[in-house]
């Protein structure tokens, strides 16, 4: 009877321990993000939370802290739990593969989440235009110098998305280039979009061009305020266009002073709550209105829902407040 007893209650206990029941009428969602210490993502992660929950959804988060295998064991620590769909913002977009396949073995729905993963068969991919982003950041730093010598500084080069940043750029410059009215005078990727690491490529581009450099084209906001450093410390910001994205709070910031002169903004509430509403419909086998279908390597193009991004000089910074998105406070406070 006691050896009986002792069994009961470790049954209790495991019971006890297991996660919640996930089920298509309260779907359990897992959110795998790469790295939740970039202010960006955090955004994305309580905007998401909040639109699952008005759809009846749970959402388990995890942050792989720039480890692309801990975040790939974050990704089958869920598959494990059960989970109904697995959202995936990917560190490195070519590690998926096989632990993709692993979940839909288990019947859970996949959605690639702003980067698309590539060489995997993801359900559903969401995020803004990344190609029309690239454009835009071009595009802005060619309007302020139509003329001279640029520096592309580019994206993650695990990360898809930073060479689909490049091929828009290099749509929007392709004209000057051809006319000569500007140079490439140099080009490199910055691993992990380390604000550190570009600060560091800016220095020895500026020494190597004896400071002779019009313009960058720096794919998100953390890489232009790496190179905007280096930038100052040659008395150089302000005076050369430099470009972003994401709309990071400091970079609106700089767009103000005059320091940095684009940030492209994405409303993070939009994609989120967009993504929130996608997986729901996939869990239930709804109807889903796709506007796109990208090609990640495999057979089968990937269904996707592209969102529309935004420009944001000077001339036009204030939308951030007026979308709620900053509070006057926040981007008027030092």
């Amino acid at each position: 009877m006691k050896l009986l007893s002792i069994l009961a209650g470790s049954l209790t206990a495991m019971v006890l321990s297991m996660p919640a029941m996930a089920s298509p009428a309260k779907p359990v969602i897992g959110f795998s993000i790469d790295d939740l210490r970039v202010e960006r993502w955090a955004r994305d992660r309580d905007y998401f939370i909040a639109a699952a929950k008005d759809l009846g959804a749970e959402v388990v988060v995890t942050s792989a802290d720039a480890n692309e295998q801990k975040q790939v064991n974050q990704v089958e620590n869920m598959i494990a739990q059960k989970v109904d769909a697995i959202v995936i913002v990917p560190m490195n977009s070519k590690v998926f593969g096989e632990v993709i396949d692993e979940a839909h073995k288990a019947g859970i729905k996949i959605l690639s989440y702003d980067r698309l993963i590539l060489n995997a068969n993801e359900d559903a991919y969401i995020s803004f235009d990344n190609e029309r982003v690239g454009f835009l950041q071009a595009e802005a730093v060619l309007k302020a110098k139509p003329e001279g010598r640029y520096y592309m500084l580019g994206g993650s080069p695990t990360d898809n998305n930073a060479k689909l940043l490049r091929e828009g750029q290099m749509k929007a410059l392709k004209a000057a280039i051809d006319s000569k009215k500007i140079t490439i005078v140099g080009s490199q990727w910055v691993p992990e979009w380390s604000p550190t690491t570009a600060l560091s490529i800016m220095e020895n581009a500026l020494t190597a061009n004896q400071n002779n450099i019009d313009a960058v084209v720096a794919s998100n906001d953390g890489t232009a305020g790496g190179a905007i450093q280096a930038l100052a410390a040659q008395g150089l910001a302000g005076k050369v266009p430099i470009s972003g994205q994401d709309a990071d709070l400091a970079a609106i910031k700089r767009v103000i002073a005059g320091t940095q002169t684009v940030t492209v903004y994405k409303p993070l509430k939009l994609i989120a709550t967009e993504a929130a509403k996608l997986t729901v419909k996939l869990v239930k086998g709804e109807k889903v209105d796709f506007n796109a279908s990208l090609d990640n390597g495999t057979k089968n193009k990937i269904p996707s829902v592209l969102l529309t991004p935004t420009a944001l000089t000077k001339a036009n910074v204030d939308m951030v407040i007026k979308d709620n998105f900053y509070t006057k406070e926040q981007v008027e406070g030092k």
